[in-house]
């Protein structure tokens, strides 16, 4: 579910004027232009710091388009270079975002999640899409570390990210993110019944979240279909999975049904 946080704008009208461009810039996907409006924003003193995020920000969004390590060089030394002081507290939010991401590119993906989780509630408290976004990475981060480890210990980190993602849905009940990490975090744990559950529920509650109910049950239904019915199927005898595999499909078909 891994999406771009939205930046925003912050400032007295004079110098947030220096920095409308690039986020506007950011914030329509075209990159290669934000870089450009960002560095000429970081000659503007009184914003200078703020145009390092943004400049950090867009080079990170751009290699993950294009996969070109001098992008990822180029946000490292931008985030580098910011003076956190000089920040507004909510500038500060995505400061924390772009170092989370510059980690999880570098494949620090354990340190990622670190600060991802740490800088969550932050992010709900500027903003909602910011929140999701945030909350999102921390999840994939976490998906990403666990990659390969070892069952036990897969199972014990997926069992602590479903229970804090169960509180942050409880803390922010039209969110998105949250609802469809519960059940993967679950699924992860090496619990497809749970899984299953929190996948209907994430399922049903979706038109609350509003413009991202359409993309949560795309992912739930990826999820459930290629992982938790199969795991679902692999509980049963090696003779009867083909057909409890026809059963959950069909199950999950009448949800959708009668939910749409």
């Amino acid at each position: 579910m891994v999406v771009a946080g939205v930046l925003l704008l912050w400032g007295t009208a004079a110098q947030a004027q220096d920095l409308t461009r690039a986020h506007q810039l950011y914030n329509d996907g075209r990159y290669a232009e934000a870089i450009e409006a960002a560095t000429q924003a970081q000659a503007v003193p009184a914003v200078r710091h703020a145009a390092g995020v943004v400049l950090a920000r867009a080079h990170l969004e751009r290699f993950r388009d294009a996969g070109d390590p001098t992008d990822l060089v180029a946000a490292r030394a931008a985030l580098s270079a910011v003076q956190v002081a000089a920040l507004p507290a909510r500038v500060r939010v995505d400061y924390l975002f772009g170092l989370g991401q510059a980690l999880f590119f570098d494949n620090s993906t354990g340190a990622a999640a670190e600060l991802f989780a740490s800088a969550t509630a932050d992010a709900w408290a500027v903003d909602a899409a910011l929140g999701e976004a945030m909350t999102d990475w921390w999840g994939s981060a976490v998906e990403r570390e666990l990659d390969g480890q070892p069952s036990e210990v897969r199972r014990e980190r997926f069992r602590l990210l479903a229970d804090r993602m169960r509180h942050e849905l409880a803390q922010h009940a039209t969110a998105a993110a949250p609802a469809y990490w519960v059940a993967a975090a679950l699924r992860g744990a090496g619990e497809p019944e749970p899984a299953w559950d929190a996948a209907v529920a994430g399922w049903v509650r979706a038109p609350m979240t509003g413009l991202t109910a359409a993309s949560l049950r795309a992912d739930l239904d990826r999820l459930v279909l290629d992982a938790i019915i199969p795991d679902l199927a692999a509980t049963r005898p090696a003779a009867e999975v083909a057909a409890a595999t026809s059963q959950w499909r069909a199950e999950w078909t009448l949800v959708r049904q009668r939910w749409r």
